[in-house]
């Protein structure tokens, strides 16, 4: 599921967008939620997450600039487009980390280059990243977030830098497979991040956070030449 906001002030140009955008992801076999808001102050009351957000510039009240600003601020970190009349705006968009610009009216094949674009944004970041599904709702899990991976009866726990837990179903070879370099899987229930391994003796892993993480006895030996690799690795 992606979720989009689309927020201007313009009930036409709204229900414009919301039906390019629907049409947009039905292509693509790819659900979305749509929300629209009236005004960047009710936007800002908004709660719930949003992946892309098209933001109308020229607004009553709280203009589309100062409401990014203050989303930014907040911690929002989807991808923002930019909607406006004025073309001459758009090079203050750098300050708020815009991805794109629509300029009115949005023209069909204007919108469909940026969205091609966004969408393929959107899949290299999930290179990056672990892609999971739990029920109708889908996250991207950055790499460099997760500290060590557990599972327990079926179940997947990534163990997040933020202390944050994300549970979800899978198998471990299946995640194992879809992790990168920077993982290892030291015991038939654990994959750790490298990066976050602090110290190792005795068949027990140390991460970051106190953590400890148990190295099976058939992976004490390859375990330990893939901790000298990854050090040359990374100091080289």
């Amino acid at each position: 599921m992606i979720y989009i906001a689309i927020c201007d002030d313009e009930k036409y140009m709204s229900d414009k967008i919301r039906n390019q955008v629907s049409a947009f992801f039905r292509k693509k076999n790819m659900e979305a939620s749509i929300l629209q808001f009236p005004s960047g102050g009710k936007l800002l009351k908004y709660r719930g997450a949003i992946d892309i957000l098209f933001l109308d510039i020229q607004m009553e009240g709280l203009n589309g600039m100062e409401t990014a600003k203050r989303l930014r601020s907040c911690g929002f970190k989807g991808f923002l487009i930019f909607i406006t009349v004025l073309k001459e705006m758009v090079f203050q968009s750098f300050e708020v980390r815009a991805y794109d610009y629509l300029i009115k009216p949005v023209m069909e094949e204007q919108f469909e280059r940026t969205m091609e674009r966004l969408y393929l944004s959107m899949k290299s970041e999930g290179e990056t990243g672990l892609l999971i599904q739990k029920g109708n709702e889908s996250r991207i899990i950055p790499f460099d977030g997760i500290v060590y991976c557990e599972v327990i009866d079926r179940k997947v726990y990534l163990h997040l830098k933020s202390e944050e837990v994300v549970d979800y179903y899978d198998r471990i070879e299946k995640l194992e497979e879809r992790l990168d370099r920077s993982f290892f899987r030291c015991h038939r229930s654990y994959l750790i991040h490298l990066k976050y391994l602090k110290s190792y003796k005795d068949g027990t892993a140390w991460m970051e956070g106190g953590k400890e993480v148990p190295v099976s006895r058939g992976r004490r030996k390859e375990f330990s030449g893939i901790i000298l690799q990854y050090m040359k690795d990374w100091r080289s």
